[in-house]
């Protein structure tokens, strides 16, 4: 049995969100000696870049939370033409949807209804249409943006397990990103629908949108917030964070050509995965 098959299948009969309730516990610890110690150890784990950051110093965080979510410095990354990239991070995998099947890893494929919370009249736009997915390892910057101006219109709580999201167990675990508690948000673009899917993950203490605040964990049902007020959100504007690392998945309406990007490559927030056209000459 190879190694990443192993660390998948132990992960089965972890208590994720007990786990997950403990680091998130430590990680807002305000005890002075202790946070430096996670966070030094984390920068030098991770050899994290710190000039990128809005503040550099490491001492100026109150918490470990507020240290994993730090801002960028201005600049840091520039906003390209066309479709962006939401995160820095690996885009892991992107393609066309197949009547409503997705891409999760090689030899894994799952439902975009299964994804958007098993509801098919949500999931319909989507059947035929495309998506990309972008996995944030802990070195990332864990801020997320909009890869195309878009309106609000529905957000659905999605409860699951927290396995790992990196290579290893999207290798193995079926239906990994359908099967993790995740947040599904839903904006009309000008491209059409799109689904910004923020997926949760072993020891990630909870998502954050920044219309709602902290959003996860909730009770274990599916829960969907419809919005009559427009929440309209320019490209390149944040929209979510991650407290630890996980996964965000874009889903489009339309067909969407990824021109000559390959599986696994790194991405910066901010770069473009697509020309788009018509938004070419206006962002």
């Amino acid at each position: 049995m190879s190694p990443s098959k192993l660390f998948a299948l132990i992960q089965y009969p972890l208590p994720h969100h007990l786990l997950s309730r403990l680091v998130g516990r430590l990680a807002e610890t305000r005890v002075g000696w202790l946070k430096q110690l996670l966070i030094k150890a984390f920068i030098r784990r991770f050899r994290v870049d710190m000039s990128e950051a809005r503040e550099p110093d490491p001492g100026a965080y109150a918490c470990f939370n507020d240290f994993f979510t730090r801002p960028l410095r201005e600049g840091a990354r520039p906003i390209e033409s066309g479709l962006i990239s939401p995160a820095d991070g690996t885009l892991s995998q992107f393609g066309e949807t197949h009547h409503g099947t997705l891409i999760q890893a090689k030899g894994q494929a799952f439902s975009i209804t299964s994804l958007l919370g098993g509801d098919m009249h949500r999931a319909a736009p989507f059947r035929q249409g495309s998506f990309a997915t972008i996995y944030l390892s802990p070195r990332d910057y864990h801020r997320v943006h909009m890869p195309l101006t878009g309106t609000l219109r529905e957000m659905v709580y999605v409860p699951g397990r927290l396995f790992s999201v990196n290579r290893a167990t999207a290798d193995h675990v079926p239906n990994l990103f359908a099967r993790n508690e995740r947040l599904v948000c839903l904006f009309d673009t000008e491209e059409g629908p799109m689904a910004m899917v923020l997926v949760g993950a072993m020891i990630v203490a909870a998502i954050e949108t920044v219309w709602a605040g902290q959003i996860t964990p909730l009770s274990g049902r599916v829960q969907t917030i419809r919005f009559d007020e427009p929440i309209t959100l320019e490209k390149g504007a944040e929209m979510g964070r991650f407290k630890l690392g996980s996964t965000v998945v874009m889903c489009f309406a339309k067909e969407i050509d990824f021109e000559e990007l390959v599986p696994d490559i790194s991405v910066k927030m901010g770069e473009r995965l697509s020309r788009l056209p018509h938004l070419a000459d206006n962002g």
